[in-house]
């Protein structure tokens, strides 16, 4: 293969891949929590003393963003929606993940978990758990779980140490690879849930250039090996 044809190649797999974020994307937009993910395209280039350069794009970065989604009260007592940075977080089988889906409940032993079953975590990183006698449960703006004006626990907001290396295990729970530290300035609001942040109008329109190009490409790829097929059959007449 030569050049043209690695160069686009490369170019399809990275269209093809941001085809993939772009529709999972869209099909969370009603997901409570869920963070849009984009593509970032890397250039390489390849030079060599008395050789013919090569350059090309890589999709090889994937970026999720961190803007805030549309707060909808719920009034439920135990859903609670972060304003601003940070994140809940949740122990689940493969350890501790991040998240901004703040409908929890209080499980039949008394531990608040997510709908999933994971056990929520509070400041110190413990689970918390919730007097099963109790009728109410008043929840600050710092988190903390007050019953007749009595604190019994405070929910721990989280940031990644390195947000960029953040990676999505499912749709709405992040694996922080470098750590996590506490956070000192989040806010949290019991009685509403945070929808997702993608924006359906601007992935559509990213999905058809997306479409129009790959297509492009693909036209090209066509050409040119209709060249070298037409190139080669020359040669052996």
């Amino acid at each position: 293969m030569n050049n043209a044809g690695y160069t686009t190649l490369t170019r399809q797999s990275g269209l093809n891949r941001e085809m993939s974020v772009l529709a999972n994307n869209i099909a969370n937009a009603q997901t409570t929590g869920f963070r849009q993910e984009g593509i970032t395209f890397t250039e390489f280039i390849k030079t060599a003393e008395g050789a013919e350069s090569l350059s090309m794009g890589v999709a090889n970065v994937q970026t999720t963003s961190f803007t805030q989604g549309a707060l909808t009260q719920t009034n439920g007592a135990f859903d609670m929606a972060i304003e601003g940075s940070g994140f809940f977080m949740v122990q689940t089988p493969n350890g501790e993940r991040l998240t901004r889906a703040g409908s929890f409940v209080a499980n039949a032993e008394g531990d608040l978990v997510t709908l999933e079953g994971h056990l929520v975590m509070d400041a110190g990183g413990a689970p918390i758990f919730i007097p099963p006698d109790v009728e109410g449960v008043d929840i600050s703006a710092d988190g903390t779980f007050s019953v007749d004006g009595r604190p019994i626990a405070q929910i721990g907001l989280f940031e990644p140490i390195n947000p960029r290396d953040l990676k999505r295990e499912s749709g709405v729970l992040m694996e922080a690879p470098d750590g996590t530290e506490p956070m000192v300035d989040g806010r949290v609001l019991q009685g509403f849930l945070e929808g997702s942040n993608v924006n359906p109008i601007g992935q559509l329109t990213r999905m058809i250039e997306v479409q129009r190009a790959y297509e492009m490409g693909q036209s090209f790829s066509d050409a040119e090996d209709e060249r070298i097929r037409n190139a080669v059959k020359s040669l052996v007449r």
